[in-house]
């Protein structure tokens, strides 16, 4: 295969793709068919502790109003409380309810199941060396999706 590059990003970018799509039908195939993968990476920033719906905004590159709706649907589905915030006294804290723990915890489950599928097209050694290579390069960071 000759690469200049172009085709190893769009199988990165598929290879992104299928994983998202790999967890969100297994969110739903586990009950929870009222959020959508934007949710998801919300969980990811409000999970981390002393979230605000401003902090959930900037971790997903959206407007305060875009954040404050995606939240909303999140508190109306009993995924995350509004909790007051002991340093200021007008925010509000986001916090995990059990149903959102519960939401985390199915997405992890399907992104192993979906990473599982990749393992048995790959030999053993491939895939420890994809891995491997991908770590390499992965550079820490924030867990969002690139709009």
């Amino acid at each position: 295969m000759s690469d200049d590059g172009w085709d190893t990003a769009v199988a990165v970018l598929r290879l992104a793709a299928q994983l998202i799509d790999g967890i969100q039908e297994g969110v739903q195939r586990r009950g929870f068919d009222d959020v959508r993968p934007a949710h998801g990476f919300a969980f990811v920033r409000i999970s981390t502790g002393d979230a605000t719906t401003a902090d959930v905004a900037v971790h997903l590159g959206i407007t305060k109003q875009a954040a404050a709706q995606l939240v909303g649907h999140l508190v109306d589905r009993g995924y995350v409380e509004r909790r007051p915030d002991p340093r200021d006294r007008r925010a509000r804290l986001l916090v995990l309810t059990d149903r959102g723990w519960a939401c985390t915890a199915a997405a992890k489950e399907a992104a192993t199941e979906t990473v599982g599928l990749w393992k048995k097209r790959l030999s053993q050694s491939m895939y420890r060396h994809l891995a491997t290579t991908l770590d390499a390069l992965a550079e820490p960071g924030r867990l969002r999706p690139v709009w």
